[in-house]
C-alpha cells in the first residue's frame, strides 16, 4: 500500500489489536510497509489472518493471532506467539474497541413525553442497562489497559518502545445517544496521559489518536442508507465537519507513523492527536 511518507521501522515488531478491522487493518499494513514485523491481533481469527495474508502477499512480515483483549490469559498466549515468531514487541497499537446498543439512548434529548409509557425497546437515559455500559467500558478501557500490561513488559525491560492508543472525537465532544462510548473513550484519552507519565522513566512513549468520523463496519448502518445515501445523523455529522467529508483510513497513517517513529517523535509523549477534518474546532455556527 502507499504510505504518506516512510519511517524506518525495520527490525521492529508491532502489535495491533483490533487489527482485523478497517482502520486498524490499514494501520497494520502501513507499519509493515515501513519495515515492521506486524502481529495482527483480533477476536475474529479469520479477519486477523486475512490482514496478515495481505501483508505477506505484498512482501511484508505478518502474523494473524486470535486474541481477546479482555482476557489476560488470551493475551499472554498471543504474546508467546508473537515472541516466537518475531521476538519482543517494540510498538503497540491499542485499536480494539466499540459500542453496544444497551449503552445507547433512542433519542438525542429527553422529552417529557418519554417519561410516560414507552414502546418496548425504546430507551431513555433512565433505561440504560448497566451491563451494556459495563461492556462498553470494558471493551474500550480495559481493552486498552490489559494489552498494555502484557505487551509493554518487554519494552520496559529494554528501555524503549511506543504505544499508540486509539481514542475518539467522542472523548472531546461527546455525541448524543452514546454516553457509554463517549465516556469510555474519554477514559482512554485520560489513561494515555497517565500512562505516558508513569512509563516515562523506562523509555516508553505513550500517545493517542482521536479519529473523527470514518465509515467502518460498526457505524455504516447508522451513517448511511442501504443505497449509500446519508442518514439524518450522517448529514448532521458532515455539517459539523468543516472539511465536509468522512475520513478515509489512509488519513490516519501520517500521525500513526510519526508517533511510532523514535526519531521523528522522540520527545512526544502524553498527547492525543485529533484527526477529524476540523470537527473539534467547529462551534457549530
Amino acid at each position: 500500500m502507499a504510505v504518506p511518507f516512510r519511517v524506518d521501522l525495520s527490525g521492529r515488531t508491532a502489535v495491533v489489536t483490533g487489527g482485523g478491522g478497517i482502520l486498524c487493518g490499514c494501520m497494520a499494513k502501513a507499519l509493515a510497509e515501513c519495515g515492521a514485523r506486524v502481529a495482527v491481533l483480533d477476536l475474529r481469527e479469520e479477519q486477523a489472518k486475512a490482514v496478515a495474508t495481505e501483508i505477506q502477499a505484498a512482501g511484508g512480515q505478518a502474523l494473524g493471532v486470535p486474541a481477546n483483549v479482555l482476557d489476560r490469559a488470551s493475551l499472554e498466549t498471543a504474546l508467546q506467539s508473537v515472541r516466537a515468531a518475531f521476538g519482543p514487541c517494540h510498538i503497540l497499537i491499542n485499536g480494539a474497541g466499540g459500542n453496544h446498543p444497551l449503552g445507547t439512548t433512542s433519542r438525542e434529548h429527553l422529552d417529557p413525553a418519554d417519561l410516560e409509557g414507552r414502546e418496548e425497546g425504546f430507551k431513555t437515559f433512565y433505561d440504560l442497562d448497566p451491563k451494556g455500559i459495563e461492556f462498553v467500558f470494558g471493551l474500550n478501557f480495559l481493552g486498552t489497559l490489559l494489552p498494555t500490561q502484557v505487551f509493554t513488559w518487554d519494552m520496559a525491560r529494554a528501555g524503549s518502545g511506543s504505544v499508540v492508543n486509539i481514542s475518539s472525537m467522542n472523548a472531546l465532544r461527546p455525541l448524543t445517544k452514546i454516553p457509554a462510548y463517549s465516556a469510555a473513550k474519554a477514559a482512554v484519552s485520560n489513561f494515555t496521559q497517565w500512562l505516558a507519565v508513569h512509563l516515562s522513566k523506562v523509555g516508553i512513549r505513550v500517545n493517542g489518536i482521536a479519529p473523527g468520523f470514518f465509515l467502518t463496519d460498526q457505524n455504516r448502518g447508522l451513517l448511511t442508507q442501504p443505497d449509500g445515501a446519508m442518514t439524518e445523523r450522517g448529514r448532521t455529522i458532515l455539517s459539523h465537519t468543516p472539511m465536509g467529508r468522512y475520513g478515509k483510513p489512509e488519513d490516519l497513517l501520517g500521525v500513526l507513523l510519526w508517533l511510532c517513529s523514535d526519531s521523528g517523535a522522540a520527545f512526544v509523549t502524553g498527547t492525543v492527536v485529533p484527526v477529524d477534518g476540523g470537527f473539534s474546532a467547529f462551534s457549530g455556527v
